[in-house]
């Protein structure tokens, strides 16, 4: 198992983590299965964004509506960790799904992970051009 996504997708949620060094930024990352076709920079709702991260309801359902009409899947979201690891904390652990895929950056690493029953289990990266 990896996750296939492309350089210049990497690169956005490196450039959008570094951008906002001071909260955590997020967004939404749709495809099929294990694969990145796009990913939507969303902003965060959360009360505290420099400890959290909530991707609104509009922007969730606009990817889900554009889903159903034939567009790309939601298969999961990214976030970055301003001052933390590129691991799932415990509050991401509480909010995971089994299923989806986490992309977590920080400014030194970006690391994906799949959530499963058990917590999470890392996903190597597979860049594509």
């Amino acid at each position: 198992m990896r996750l296939e996504i492309s350089r210049e997708a990497l690169a956005g949620i490196r450039a959008e983590a570094a951008a906002s060094p001071d909260v955590e930024v997020c967004g939404l990352l749709l495809g099929e299965e294990l694969r990145v076709e796009r990913v939507v920079p969303c902003r965060n709702v959360a009360d505290e964004p420099a400890i959290g991260f909530e991707i609104g309801p509009q922007a969730l359902i606009a990817a889900h509506k554009a889903a159903r009409a034939g567009g790309p899947a939601v298969i999961g979201h990214y976030h970055s960790h301003p001052t933390g690891r590129a691991e799932p904390s415990a509050r991401d652990a509480a909010a995971a799904s089994g299923g989806e895929v986490w992309v977590i950056v920080t400014s030194k690493e970006l690391r994906a992970w799949l959530a499963i029953d058990e917590g999470f289990a890392h996903l190597p990266i597979h860049p594509s051009s």
